[in-house]
């Protein structure tokens, strides 16, 4: 459902030219991309493949009468969307995926936990009826429309429905189908723009969303059943983006946590993002989502705890890079600094070299030099420096002087400082702390290292920042 944006190119760069083609900062989604450019180094390096556990889960849902729920964690950067994109290449003859971001098909502020569970409706109603050739049966989509039709505004938005609309081929424009192709498409642009609806027709729908889920249910089972008569698959929900900077917090609690109850009692397999943060907290044993099903994809190090150089993680990253992009463009020695600049996090290590690259192209060269790497380093940590501070949007300000001291315990190993608070969350959200895996351990980003010796919070010959 969501456009990822320019299609990447899937073979390796040979010209500074064109990096930019082969280091985008999206996910990894068609097979294609994945052949070209998947890694599996990088899951030998921060604690083994979670997407493998997923399988099994799935496996043995597949045909269950309990359906398998999830939820999928990691910091930004860490590479969720390609990780899941490689699942459902995987999973493909048992499963049939429905995936879509939460930033692109819903109000990023204003949305409501029902927007979720009709967006989820919607779908499998419509890729159903396209796969199968049929819709679901009058009985379910009577239900649909009686739902609507019991708020003024619904009605009124049901009757317009039927006027003009995109029926779709071998549609009739008086069909029950039709109209709820109208009713569907006035409703996704209501959701899209929630901002803009009357706030009692909303808290009289969320009112009734014990009745809303029996015909959701009603709706999937049907709509399973059809899959499986059809091609032996059944539908998986992959809702992404939940955990993105734009996604208001109170709201995503909300979803998770307030109506968890929507996950619970869902006939349907579905995979979900939750923001880490969100796992950290108080709330997190409200959510609707076992401990064995909640899997966190962590960074990848290139540092040890004790902050010498983690030559198998730098070597996982530089596999990564190597991939796409032919190492001669750099002099020598410089692409090691971007790696290690980089904190074995995948897209700064792409906006390093992007910029390092656009850099040479600026003087006519055809390597990346000295100059150029550090000139990245720079603009980067300026960026870190920036999210480092305090704005006024941001939901919960925490001081700069609360974060720093809690780097540098960080950063020193103290035993208090790997348990999580408001300061933390904060860190985390701008990845200037990363997550790893096997002791389970917070390290401060290298950047993070290079500013806070600047401002004199460690020692100017301490290890672990760019080289």
């Amino acid at each position: 459902m969501d456009a990822l944006g320019p299609k990447l190119q899937t073979t390796r760069a040979t010209s500074l030219e064109d990096v930019y083609k082969t280091l985008r900062l999206v996910p990894l989604q068609t097979p294609e991309e994945i052949a070209a450019f998947y890694k599996d180094e990088l899951n030998e390096t921060r604690g083994g493949d979670q997407m493998k556990r997923l399988r099994l889960g799935l496996n043995r849902a597949y045909g269950d009468v309990v359906p398998f729920k999830a939820c999928l964690m990691g910091h930004p950067g860490v590479g969720k969307s390609t990780e899941l994109s490689r699942l459902i290449a995987d999973i493909e003859p048992e499963f049939r995926t429905i995936r879509f971001s939460a930033t692109s098909v819903l109000d990023p502020v204003n949305f409501r936990p029902l927007d979720v569970l009709l967006i989820m409706m919607m779908e499998v109603a419509e890729q159903t009826t396209q796969l199968v050739g049929t819709p679901p049966s009058a009985s379910c989509l009577r239900k649909i429309l009686d739902w609507f039709a019991t708020d003024t505004k619904s009605r009124t938005t049901q009757s317009e429905s039927k006027i003009g609309i995109e029926a779709g081929i071998g549609v009739k424009s008086d069909s029950l189908w039709s109209q709820i192709v109208g009713l569907f498409a006035n409703t996704k642009g209501e959701i899209r723009f929630a901002s803009a609806r009357e706030e009692k027709v909303v808290e009289y729908r969320l009112s009734r969303l014990d009745d809303l889920l029996e015909v959701a249910n009603e709706l999937l089972d049907e709509c399973t059943r059809l899959l499986q008569t059809t091609a032996k698959q059944e539908w998986l929900f992959i809702g992404e983006d939940f955990d993105k900077a734009r996604i208001a917090t109170h709201r995503v609690e909300e979803l998770f946590i307030t109506y968890g109850n929507i996950f619970q009692d869902l006939r349907a397999h579905l995979i979900f993002s939750v923001p880490i943060g969100l796992y950290y907290s108080v709330g997190a044993s409200q959510l609707p989502f076992t401990p064995n099903c909640s899997f966190i994809i962590p960074d990848t190090p290139v540092y040890t705890q004790d902050h010498f150089p983690n030559n198998p993680g730098r070597e996982a990253v530089l596999t990564v890079l190597e991939a796409r992009m032919d190492l001669n463009l750099f002099e020598a020695d410089q692409v090691l600094r971007l790696i290690v600049a980089s904190g074995g996090n995948v897209r700064d290590l792409f906006t390093l070299v992007n910029y390092a690259a656009d850099s040479a192209i600026l003087r006519t060269a055809k390597q990346i030099n000295a100059d150029d790497v550090l000139g990245a380093i720079f603009n980067l940590r300026s960026d870190y420096e920036r999210r480092l501070g305090q704005s006024p949007f941001s939901p919960d300000p925490v001081s700069y002087s609360e974060k720093a001291a809690l780097l540098e315990q960080i950063y020193a190993g103290t035993a208090d400082a790997q348990i999580t608070n408001p300061a933390m969350y904060s860190l985390l959200g701008t990845r200037a702390v990363q997550e790893f895996n096997g002791k389970r351990w917070f390290g401060v980003h290298p950047i993070v290292v290079d500013i806070l010796k600047k401002q004199g919070h460690l020692p100017e010959d301490v290890e672990g920042g760019t080289i």
